[in-house]
């Protein structure tokens, strides 16, 4: 491997306690009841061009038993509104409509992520949890693909009308994600503004390994960073763009479970991680300086479900960030 040049690169190791991700993230399972109806998933981008980045991780999904109460709490941690895509009257003269199962948060104008409402795990040891889709061409050439290489298919390749096929997978070491191949393409690559998804981070047991299985995959470029810890931390880029990380889990962590972290960009991350308590969620690692040095934290909100929150200075210095 060689060393990646670009400030864009590389973030950061993140440990943290997560709860396994499962199957029940999928739209089909996380439905209210089980004869709803499906639910016709809106395209990712409403002006979208087609344009392909496969690799490119281009849409996150949370699935959580309360739909309301996420709103609230992203709505006032990044300012998201939110749009409800199936909340329908229900029959009857002068019922009251049923609730959203589903809803877009928006920032900007711009499409952020997805929530879905599915009922309440039946063990604490499953929490809500945020999924990361990334984009193919061919998501039942990509399945074929990933299966071959040791992956686990957990919700077969399914079409939603407006938005694409999707279907959600466990890489080798079982972290879970899910690929789609989208009507409307991905959004542009240009940084992320606050309040919008900036980087993809993979803790696993052997990064070397899973680094292989996700290039074998995606086609990425896979380049090692230095790692003052000595466990192992690579990026995977394409198109000249490094598109997420791979990084060994501390030795210390054995109960921890291999997963991705999403990161939002924030303006101030100990605020923002302030913000997190006052909301009535936690923090599980405190703000610290990355390899850029940036300020990073990984947080839960108040149902469980983690992500990271970082912040990004104007001055940065090539393959500075971990």
């Amino acid at each position: 491997m060689k060393n990646l040049r670009d400030p864009n690169a590389a973030r950061g190791r993140f440990p943290h306690a997560c709860a396994a991700l499962l199957a029940a993230l999928t739209l089909a399972q996380a439905s209210a009841a089980p004869a709803a109806a499906p639910i016709d998933l809106p395209p990712l981008w409403e002006s979208g061009d087609g344009e392909q980045h496969v690799g490119k991780i281009i849409w996150h999904e949370l699935a959580t038993p309360d739909l309301e109460a996420a709103k609230a709490f992203y709505g006032a941690l990044f300012g998201w509104t939110f749009r409800d895509v199936d909340a329908a009257a229900a029959p009857g003269d002068g019922a009251a409509p049923r609730p959203a199962r589903y809803t877009i948060a928006v920032q900007d104008g711009q499409f952020v992520a997805g929530i879905v409402r599915r009922s309440a795990p039946a063990t604490p040891a499953v929490q809500p949890a945020w999924l990361s889709f990334f984009c193919v061409e061919d998501v039942d050439a990509a399945r074929r693909s990933a299966e071959a290489h040791g992956a686990k298919v957990l919700v077969e390749p399914r079409s939603y009308g407006r938005r694409g096929r999707q279907a959600i997978l466990a890489d080798p070491q079982g972290a879970v994600f899910a690929i789609l191949a989208s009507h409307t393409g991905a959004a542009p690559d240009v940084l992320a503004a606050p309040g919008q998804w900036i980087w993809g981070s993979l803790l696993v047991r052997d990064a070397d390994k899973d680094a292989a299985f996700y290039q074998d995959l995606f086609g990425y470029e896979v380049y090692e960073m230095p790692s003052p810890d000595g466990r192992e931390h690579v990026v995977l880029a394409n198109d000249d763009l490094a598109r997420a990380s791979v990084n060994d889990m501390p030795d210390d962590s054995p109960r921890r479970h291999p997963h991705w972290l999403g990161l939002v960009r924030v303006i101030d991350v100990a605020a923002a991680a302030a913000r997190v308590r006052t909301l009535g969620g936690r923090v599980l690692v405190e703000p610290h300086e990355d390899r850029h040095g940036g300020q990073l934290a990984v947080v839960a909100d108040p149902q469980g479900a983690v992500l990271g929150l970082m912040d990004w200075a104007d001055l940065m210095t090539p393959g500075g960030a971990q």
